[in-house]
């Protein structure tokens, strides 16, 4: 039995071809019953925006050929072998492993990734497409994560610039109760809102220079108001914090319009930018634009790369220690049939040796303890081989000799 991977993801696969080839729940339902008809009882899908994977277990080459082309049935409309990735032994665990913890994703070190791959183990555990082997391989890999989550903080070190923005505010003046104006309506503005919203920001209004699009975000975010775009620098005296992102070509807050008299954070997302620089020479201005934060996320980028490159040992560690677990695994077939064996004669010998003896009922237990006993210290030994046989070749020669001696 081998473990194996195939499909796609976003280093081949474009998001047009990607947004085709996603599993739905009834998708999935309607492949792993047909992988189950063909022979193969252990099967995951893993599908995302970024990923449409298949993992599995597999005894013959044919098996795997058989996966494949159920893949592509799931998706006649396009020619998956152009973007298709497939692993097998070895290769593929580590592969799973570095899922898990967020090393093979687009955004380096994301923790979105652990959940969704619970989440398809558990499908899989639903739909009876998952046994003792892939439940192991799935949970040491999600052991594994989050030990490397928990040690290194991959991905508390932020590379969205709008985040990093915010966490200056939040670290530098607060935002919990402060007076808060958003210029700007579209998805930088959006994802600033809702940061806004996480941390409790107190008031805050919405401008725009398209007033019904300030309404249709007001739709999403219903405690915020709506001021008109000519009005920004009135409501600016009132505000602790002004964040401008618009695709306005040219500047938006201007010094010449506006000259603070208390102290106030500016935060510009906008490319080309929308705040007059000279804010920053004020004392009482606090700027951040992105140049500042695209150096951090920059930053931030390069240190995630070396907490990566740190955790890789763990994570090698943990693959080998499912690798030989797998290699054992392979064994328990006829360990189970060795001692199902030695069950069937003591059980042979103790009911043989009760009609010839009359015996109470505690000496019942006890020669049927002894013979148990005296049998079990007979295998200890060639259990204990069949366990640290560490090739496939070794293995199938052991199970030929022990299935020939024993005649199991």
């Amino acid at each position: 039995m081998q473990f194996g991977f195939l499909g796609i993801n976003y280093e081949k696969a474009d998001l047009n071809i990607r947004d085709q080839v996603f599993f739905t729940d009834q998708k999935k339902m309607d492949f792993l019953k047909k992988a189950e008809r063909k022979g193969i009882e252990q099967c995951m899908i893993l599908s995302t925006c970024n990923r449409s994977e298949i993992y599995f277990f597999f005894d013959e080459e044919s098996e795997e050929k058989t996966i494949r082309e159920l893949y592509q049935e799931m998706f006649p409309m396009i020619d998956l072998s152009k973007y298709l990735i497939v692993r097998r032994g070895e290769s593929a665990i580590r592969y799973l492993f570095r899922i898990a913890a967020g090393l093979e994703s687009m955004v380096l070190g994301e923790d979105q990734i652990l959940g969704q791959v619970k989440d398809a183990l558990d499908f899989s555990r639903t739909m009876g497409s998952s046994k003792k082997q892939l439940n192991k391989v799935v949970r040491d890999a999600v052991t594994c994560a989050k030990k490397v989550k928990t040690q290194f903080r991959i991905s508390e070190k932020p590379l969205s610039v709008s985040y990093i923005g915010i966490q200056r505010i939040k670290e530098s003046c607060g935002i919990a109760g402060k007076n808060v104006l958003v210029i700007g309506s579209g998805k930088t503005a959006m994802l600033a809102l809702r940061y806004l919203k996480e941390y409790h920001a107190g008031k805050v209004w919405l401008c725009s220079r398209t007033f019904s699009h300030a309404q249709n975000v007001q739709e999403e975010f219903q405690n915020i108001e709506i001021c008109k775009y000519t009005e920004r620098y009135r409501m600016m005296k009132d505000c602790d914090i002004v964040i401008s992102a618009t695709a306005s070509p040219h500047l938006v807050v201007r010094m010449e319009d506006f000259y603070p008299d208390m102290p106030i954070t500016f935060l510009d997302l906008a490319a080309p930018r929308d705040i007059d620089v000279r804010f920053a020479e004020l004392p009482e201005v606090c700027l951040w634009n992105l140049d500042t934060l695209k150096h951090i996320s920059k930053e931030n980028q390069k240190e995630r790369e070396r907490l990566v490159n740190e955790s890789k040992e763990m994570i090698e560690q943990a693959c080998k220690e499912t690798i030989e677990w797998l290699s054992v695994s392979r064994m328990d077939e006829t360990i189970e049939s060795l001692q199902q064996r030695c069950s069937e004669i003591v059980n042979d010998s103790y009911n043989y040796l009760s009609r010839k003896m009359d015996l109470e009922q505690r000496e019942q237990k006890i020669l049927k303890k002894v013979l148990n006993a005296s049998l079990q210290r007979l295998l200890k030994e060639p259990i204990q081989e069949l366990k640290h046989l560490d090739t496939k070749e070794k293995q199938d020669e052991y199970k030929q000799i022990v299935q020939k001696l024993f005649q199991i």
